[in-house]
């Protein structure tokens, strides 16, 4: 297998100045780090050795580094970049393809520029910034790679998969010693893009960056989402699988997350056989994500997927706290690390419903809100499968019984949360009937699921001791008009007194500090997108402003409607996924 043997120092320095390649053998023949001179589609930022490239609001020399992945795997020694079946390796050095038409930004993640890239946000109106956020240009230390996975997609196995429309650019470790995986979405074919283009849409790629973001500042683990770009290259897709065929524009994401390895990382290897592979995959992972697995130990992957299971669970409840449906939960779109990955048909629902489905291809309902759980348990089957040819009789054993108490992790976090979400302190046993009680009543009415927890957070126990529900409480009205509303606010109030040293200012505080006001409702993703397909981006920024702080009351927020009934034109919207056995390549919605 051929390896890259010049020391990276000198690979960058060398890159960085912009000398020629022809001492660099093995590097430039086996890799193509200089397959082109420096312009357009190959070029560092840098302007020379040791110069930062965003000038006076520089931190220090910035750049990035693919060697802790390059130097600790084999990499596919094809370095054509065409579609084909990779084997015996993680992946596929494949650069991205520029847009060929002008390139538009549209919006950035300040507090992910500042405070995770380690950069001011004025290089934001850089030309540099915009090529290398739109995979024009290469930085300091970059091999872009295409990640080998495979997968179950809707409940069977697919094969290979793959990155087949993104890059993972680099690793970035900033100022606070965080290591982050830099990945561009939608730049382009790899070896993996079976019959896909490569490309991503404006829409799609609108509603990744906005919802990874809003995502986080929910508090719930996620990828993030660092800029969108827009160009006018044409890309054609069929939108609802109708045969109506529209042009529509390329888009690209920066986005970043911790790590990019999912289940499909390691079911790939296992199904292929490649059985010392995935032990260096796994003890990769458990060396830079899990610190508190020695890796020297016996029972370490015993240990990593206990840790899954575990976080697995909580993901999953955080997402039902706040009514998030992923809708693609196939094993290649679950995160190892156990964060919200690969946004495409996802929703929030408005009226509360187990059976929503944000999906309209999932027509069996297998990823609807109220089976992401039991979708979850079979996910984590599959990796435990993945995993024992690893594994020993005993640890087999163990695994099966950590996985076996995966539904109650699940049920006990889920408590948690909803008991929070009401405010209830203290553990007592009549909490589950009591949530389930309220969700029953709100299922019934098809009560508002974000703006109910909400008005309970900000009405007073005296207002509803009265049932004296005010004109603006539209979702609890709603609810109030549930035979057995009463006889669920009179529990309700009783197990509130049960509050040891509370108040009602203190109740309401803490349930508005974990009730959020806002989501990222569909219908706000597609109003933002509509004014976007007209080169009108302000409310993208609007919804950026306002998602930063889901928890508080805002003026504009207000003015805009965004806590109000959702608009009746809303129901009609639809949000759409490749249906199982359809090749990637194609967007998401």
């Amino acid at each position: 297998m051929l390896r890259l043997r010049v020391p990276w120092a000198v690979a960058c320095f060398v890159w960085a100045c912009g000398v020629g390649c022809v001492d660099l053998d093995p590097l430039c023949p086996s890799w193509g780090l200089c397959r082109a001179p420096l312009g357009v589609n190959a070029s560092p930022l840098g302007q020379g050795c040791g110069e930062t490239w965003w000038g006076a609001a520089g931190l220090g020399a910035w750049g990035l580094s693919s060697a802790s992945l390059v130097d600790s795997f084999p990499i596919d020694p094809i370095q054509e970049n065409y579609v084909r079946n990779v084997r015996n390796c993680i992946f596929s050095v494949v650069y991205p393809t520029p847009f060929k038409s002008k390139v538009l930004l549209v919006a950035v993640s300040k507090d992910v520029i500042e405070n995770i890239l380690d950069l001011h946000i004025s290089v934001q109106g850089t030309s540099d910034f915009l090529q290398f956020v739109s995979g024009g240009k290469v930085v300091l230390g970059s091999v872009p790679l295409a990640h080998r996975y495979g997968g179950h997609q809707f409940g069977s196995w697919a094969g290979q998969l793959g990155d087949g429309r993104a890059h993972l650019i680099g690793v970035y470790t900033n100022r606070h010693g965080e290591r982050w995986e830099l990945q561009l979405k939608g730049s382009g074919k790899t070896p993996y893009s079976r019959n896909g283009d490569g490309r991503a849409v404006l829409r799609s790629s609108m509603r990744e960056f906005l919802c990874s973001e809003a995502m986080h500042y929910l508090g719930i683990p996620t990828s993030r989402a660092a800029s969108i770009v827009v160009s006018d290259d044409e890309v054609w897709r069929d939108q609802f699988y109708n045969g109506n065929i529209k042009k529509e524009r390329g888009a690209i994401v920066l986005r970043l997350a911790k790590s990019w390895f999912r289940i499909g990382s390691l079911e790939i290897l296992a199904h292929s056989g490649e059985l010392d592979l995935q032990r260096r995959l796994l003890d990769f992972i458990i060396q830079e994500h899990f610190p508190l697995i020695a890796v020297n130990d016996s029972d370490r992957y015993l240990e990593f997927f206990s840790t899954v299971v575990s976080e697995t669970a909580n993901l999953i409840a955080l997402w039902m706290s706040v009514g998030f449906a992923h809708g693609v939960c196939n094993t290649d779109n679950f995160s190892l690390l156990s964060i919200t990955i690969d946004y495409g048909p996802f929703g929030f629902m408005d009226s509360y419903d187990p059976n929503f489905v944000p999906n309209t291809s999932d027509d069996e309902g297998r990823y609807k809100i109220g089976n992401q759980a039991n979708v979850g348990l079979f996910n984590l089957n599959k990796l435990l499968q993945a995993l024992k040819p690893l594994l020993d009789p005993r640890q087999k054993q163990l695994a099966s019984q950590i996985l076996e108490g995966y539904g109650q992790r699940y049920y006990t976090r889920f408590t948690e949360l909803f008991r929070a979400k009401l405010g209830l302190l203290g553990d007592d046993e009549d909490d589950n009937y009591l949530i389930a009680f309220l969700l029953k009543l709100m299922e019934d009415r098809r009560a508002d699921f974000t703006m109910t927890f909400r008005e309970l957070s900000e009405i007073t126990e005296d207002q509803l001791k009265e049932l004296r529900i005010p004109e603006e409480f539209w979702a609890l009205q709603d609810l109030g008009k549930h035979k057995l509303f009463s006889e669920w606010v009179a529990m309700y109030l009783l197990r509130l007194e049960h509050n040891k040293g509370d108040t009602d200012i203190k109740r309401r505080r803490r349930m508005t500090a974990v009730n959020p006001r806002y989501v990222l409702r569909n219908w706000m993703a597609e109003s933002a997108v509509q004014k976007a397909n007209l080169n009108d981006f302000s409310e993208v920024h609007l919804l950026q402003q306002i998602l930063q702080n889901p928890f508080r009351r805002q003026k504009a927020a207000e003015k805009a409607g965004y806590s109000l009934r959702p608009p009746a034109w809303a129901k009609d919207l639809k949000v759409i996924t490749l249906p199982s056995g359809v090749l990637q390549g194609q967007d998401d919605l």
